[in-house]
């Protein structure tokens, strides 16, 4: 459920912990933590609280954004994982896109879309969908973004969940031109996942 200012004030009572601060003490615990499973748990509470709105302000504050980037360049496949499920969770709104963006994450997003792990490539999906736009579409629709898309598309039989996605992207993005004389349920036989 999204919060707003009157529902905050009820959760956390007058003498409850703002939700700037409580967020800055998760940062400042992601920060001090040398487990790499406190790491991934924190990053995981992060993610959540990328999804709501009421949120964005204060995330952006914290540099959360750019700690999320941070967690998709990490050997971690879980830091990737909920790293990429974070911009995911926060990059429907355009200046999180825009972080996101100038912070070079793009090509870390499309990296993503080739992980072993399922989630990730769900994730990177989502964030790519809400990432493109007229000012980066050059970055993001490059042959091979196109075909991976097209691939996990038509990739039905293997994951559902990659082939909706891909579609609504290819759908969004990518005009009836573009893909050719190909359908997206055409596209290959090959099975992706």
């Amino acid at each position: 459920m999204f919060t707003n200012d009157r529902r905050q004030v009820e959760r956390t009572g007058r003498y409850g912990t703002s939700r700037l601060q409580y967020l800055q003490e998760v940062v400042t615990q992601f920060q001090s933590t040398t487990s790499e499973e406190s790491k991934e748990k924190i990053v995981a509470n992060l993610a959540n609280f990328a999804y709501d709105p009421y949120n964005y302000t204060y995330l952006r504050q914290l540099n959360v954004v750019e700690l999320f980037l941070d967690c998709i360049t990490e050997p971690n496949e879980k830091l990737v994982e909920f790293g990429v499920g974070g911009i995911c969770n926060c990059c429907p709104d355009p200046a999180n896109a825009a972080i996101v963006t100038k912070s070079g994450g793009i090509p870390l997003v499309i990296q993503c879309l080739s992980s072993p792990v399922r989630n990730t490539v769900n994730y990177a999906i989502g964030s790519l969908y809400y990432l493109c736009n007229t000012s980066n579409k050059e970055e993001i629709m490059k042959p091979e973004v196109v075909d991976i898309m097209k691939r996990y598309a038509a990739a039905e039989g293997a994951s559902v969940s990659f082939s909706n996605l891909a579609k609504a992207f290819l759908d969004k993005h990518v005009s009836e031109n573009e893909l050719g004389d190909n359908s997206v349920g055409l596209l290959l036989d090959e099975t992706v996942y």
